[in-house]
């Protein structure tokens, strides 16, 4: 099956310069070891598409439940100097809650989201 974020986490987005900071918070313990195994830098970058122009770091927090990426060169030069609606990366967190990953059925229900 196919689920989005939204349904295992919470997330918050900010900024610092040219680079949107996205935290994503499992919503239970046992959801965070779903998010490290789906949410890649790899399947980050992608969903971002053309609006993420760097690299994307991701860094585990396991004691929180939480993955916080960095997605660089994706803000148009940072909250001064774009153009962009969102230069400060405020709903870049809302963004990556509508990606989807895949569950086998047996997963989805052991982990009560069927």
């Amino acid at each position: 099956m196919r689920i989005q974020l939204i349904k295992l986490a919470h997330a918050r987005s900010g900024d610092k310069g040219d680079t949107a900071n996205i935290g994503l918070i499992a919503f239970r313990d046992e959801f965070y070891p779903v998010l490290v195994r789906e949410v890649t830098r790899e399947r980050v970058k992608q969903h971002f598409g053309t609006i993420c122009k760097g690299e994307v770091e991701r860094f585990e927090l396991p004691n929180l439940s939480a993955l916080n990426f960095l997605l660089h060169a994706s803000l148009g030069g940072g909250g001064t100097l774009s153009l962009m609606t969102d230069a400060q990366g405020k709903t870049f967190s809302t963004a990556l809650l509508r990606m989807q990953i895949k569950l086998a059925d047996e997963e989805a229900h052991a982990l009560g989201l069927l």
